[in-house]
């Protein structure tokens, strides 16, 4: 199968009350054989934390875990040392590597906040760990797919350990988005965060999902105003391409 599409209501759902999480693939209690990742993409889920709530200090190792606010802010802090706060307009990454413990909160005591949270498998395993985080420049996703997350360090971008891309497009409806062109081995997860766009002849709407490994597909167009999230990520989580 060239692509397969994933559909916002074919996602797990959990309610811990203070936590409402969307998954796309499977993660704690959910599980589905089919719906495991997408190459090197591990989770990708649609989390809402309600106030004056959050995630206590837990760890992860070997994983580039990226969070990216949609509403709201989350207090961050970790065995690194860091604290602060993520703020919606900016993204945050983290190398877990040999080992991190972190937490998250939503220090609002009437606000929700809203974030996806995005599991990475690395191509480099046991690595010190690291933290980074910056702020999204809205002129440069303006009726394009500007990048955010790379391979490599740069001035407008945050870089993992994976040969992965990630990139955020705002789009005016009736327009053509233009894929920025992938090496061999890399597929494309697009994810429409709202609005409506049309792909390989199938139509996605808000929180749907398409998943490419074969097809020459460059461009999508865009049916309404829409904010997609792009992927570009090795279809073999531990290839060096």
């Amino acid at each position: 199968m060239s692509h397969q599409i994933f559909r916002s209501e074919d996602r797990g759902f959990s309610d811990l009350g203070w936590l409402k999480s969307r998954h796309s693939f499977s993660f704690g209690s959910f599980y589905n054989p089919q719906l495991m990742g997408f190459g090197a993409l591990r989770v990708l889920n649609d989390d809402i934390v309600g106030p004056g709530a959050g995630f206590n200090t837990h760890p992860h190792d070997n994983m580039e875990i990226i969070s990216i606010p949609l509403e709201g802010s989350l207090e961050h802090r970790d065995s690194m040392g860091n604290h602060g706060f993520i703020h919606t307009g900016e993204i945050q990454a983290m190398s877990a590597g040999t080992g991190i413990f972190h937490s998250e909160y939503n220090q609002s005591g009437s606000s929700l906040v809203r974030f996806l949270q995005i599991w990475i498998v690395p191509n480099k395993r046991n690595v010190s760990p690291r933290y980074a985080q910056m702020k999204i420049k809205p002129e440069r996703h303006h009726n394009n797919f500007g990048a955010i997350i790379s391979p490599v360090q740069g001035e407008e971008t945050i870089w993992i350990h994976q040969n992965a891309s990630l990139f955020l497009g705002n789009f005016e409806a009736e327009k053509n988005a233009q894929i920025p062109e992938a090496k061999n081995g890399i597929g494309n997860f697009l994810l429409v965060l709202k609005g409506k766009i049309n792909i390989l002849d199938s139509t996605l709407q808000d929180r749907d999902a398409i998943g490419i490994t074969e097809s020459p597909i460059t461009e999508v167009s865009i049916m309404e105003q829409s904010q997609i999230l792009l992927l570009q990520l090795p279809l073999n989580p531990y290839s060096k391409n």
